[in-house]
């Protein structure tokens, strides 16, 4: 993992798994992924099927694979990968009346252009119509935009425009951002907030409430896209990011981030994973943030694990959302090596050292949680099966998480 063999006490206690493990979560990983684009991708005999989450982080996988391998293939897969996103979910559904491009954009215009009016999230059901009765369990399993699953997207794009150069990538993200900031962030009184879904045009809201992390997300996907924009030097739309950034900005002040759900829990250690990548990098100030989101992330985790709902049986859980959680862990190495590498930036190091200790007995839970999910017994049960595809690639992120965890760097081999 990098520089791990800076520090003694890292380096010994992960020593076993940078040498021997590490290989076999190659090799498991490889497999997954090779199963995934067998089963989803577009070919002569396939349509294909496009998922939004789960194709995010497929595209990150791709990353770390071609990062851990230097075989070209993987990067060319998650090209291939994102090309096929933007031509279906960038576009109506084959069983909705409208056709084309879902921004209304030409062919033309559109193809240049896919996330200008953002990307559905790809559920199975068409989305409520204007005339229809809101249905909560119904609407889980309707398609719109979610604006979570949105800045995953941003973040696989901006990954591949880091890794690459291209800035086609970034400025996609770029025009995806501009997109879901629009449509997601409106006032009520006087207060700005956000709604959590929104039809697959844009046009109107089919869920009101505000996503707990969502302005969270917003916040530090935006001071991405500034970094990577002034390392690409195309930094052209640095004063609307800068403008959606403070809105987002405002929004998370004095923000309780707890949570006891897994998949949320992961997410917050994700965000705080790259918010620590951000500061060292002088993208963001340590202005408390990051501290706010491990304490956030220690106390869910406190009551996540005294819920117990991890010792159910496999039939009883969705693997998916306990591989987010064990994600999220991943990250607490990568974190522990930014703040120590570069202590001067941070404020409290102390302080940022001391939550770092106290989340480390979780990393076992983390452990715990993949390797079950690893057990090929507890593959088989239908809660598994009724949702491999985002199973799979979320394993495949938990056994090789660079990809998605750690903002990448410029690969000279692009």
């Amino acid at each position: 993992r990098g520089t791990i063999q800076s520090y003694p006490l890292l380096a010994v206690r992960k020593l076993w798994e940078v040498v021997v493990i590490d290989q076999q979560r190659r090799s498991l990983a490889m497999d997954t992924m090779a199963r995934f684009q067998e089963r989803t991708f577009e070919s002569e005999e396939s349509v294909g099927r496009r998922y939004l989450w789960t194709d995010a982080f497929a595209v990150c996988n791709y990353l770390s694979l071609w990062n851990a391998t230097d075989e070209k293939r993987y990067l060319e897969l998650a090209r291939a990968l994102i090309e096929q996103v933007h031509h279906v979910l960038g576009r109506h559904r084959r069983d909705d009346t409208r056709n084309g491009w879902i921004s209304g954009l030409s062919e033309n215009e559109g193809a240049l252009h896919p996330t200008m009016g953002g990307l559905r999230i790809g559920k199975k059901l068409p989305e409520r119509r204007a005339d229809e009765p809101f249905d909560a369990q119904l609407e889980w399993d309707r398609d719109g935009q979610y604006f979570h699953y949105l800045t995953k997207w941003m973040h696989a794009l901006d990954q591949l425009a880091r890794a690459t150069g291209d800035g086609r990538y970034h400025q996609w993200a770029q025009e995806l951002a501009l997109a879901a900031h629009d449509a997601f962030v409106t006032t009520v009184g006087n207060q700005r907030r956000m709604v959590w879904k929104m039809s697959i045009d844009l046009s109107r809201p089919l869920v009101s409430s505000m996503g707990h992390h969502d302005p969270l997300d917003g916040y530090v996907m935006n001071a991405e896209l500034m970094a990577t924009g002034k390392s690409l030097a195309t930094d052209d739309s640095q004063s609307k990011l800068r403008s959606m950034k403070e809105d987002y900005a405002h929004m998370i002040v004095g923000g309780d981030w707890a949570t006891d759900d897994p998949l949320g829990l992961g997410g917050l250690l994700a965000d705080a994973c790259r918010v620590s990548r951000l500061v060292t990098r002088k993208a963001l100030n340590d202005d408390g943030l990051l501290a706010s989101l491990l304490a956030a992330s220690l106390v869910g985790l406190q009551h996540y694990m005294a819920q117990g709902d991890y010792q159910r049986p496999a039939s009883h859980r969705l693997a998916f959302r306990e591989l987010g959680l064990a994600i999220g862990l991943e990250g607490l190495d990568f974190m522990e090596l930014e703040v120590r590498e570069h202590h001067g930036a941070f404020a409290k190091v102390a302080d940022l050292l001391v939550l770092l200790d106290a989340l480390r007995p979780y990393e076992t839970l983390g452990s715990a949680l993949g390797q079950f999910w690893l057990d090929s017994g507890h593959q088989r049960v239908s809660s598994y099966q009724d949702h491999l595809d985002i199973n799979e690639v979320m394993l495949a992120t938990w056994l090789l998480p660079e990809g998605f965890l750690v903002l990448q760097e410029r690969k000279s081999a692009a």
